[in-house]
């Protein structure tokens, strides 16, 4: 039965719950977000930019995933819902440059230990 379930999950073309699934695992993370800027929370306050950040990832590849099945089965959802995604990958490498990349690179000695290098 196992089998049969992740064949059926992973057949984007023909089943959209892997879509659903990231759309509420980045409902959660964007709940996460939320709730690190509380001040009983803020021991996790250090991880909120990357709650936001996988929040909108996750929600970017539920919409790609669910465009896959949008082209064979909805052609006209499909037409309008490309444009929002070009926008979203867009946005998200604006994210990822600004929020997560924009740092001092990580020296390789210092990141593999001072022995190798």
């Amino acid at each position: 039965m196992s089998e049969k379930f992740t064949d059926d999950l992973f057949d984007l073309k023909n089943d959209r719950r892997l879509s659903v699934y990231l759309y509420r695992t980045g409902f959660g993370c964007w709940l996460l977000y939320i709730l690190s800027g509380a001040r009983f929370m803020q021991s996790m306050r250090i991880y909120r930019t990357d709650f936001g950040v996988f929040s909108f990832f996750l929600m970017v590849m539920a919409l790609s995933a669910s465009m896959i099945y949008d082209y064979y089965h909805h052609p006209i959802e499909f037409a309008q819902k490309k444009k929002w995604l070009a926008f979203s990958y867009l946005v998200l490498a604006g994210l990822i440059y600004f929020f997560i990349l924009h740092n001092d690179p990580v020296a390789l000695p210092h990141f593999f230990g001072p022995g190798l290098f």
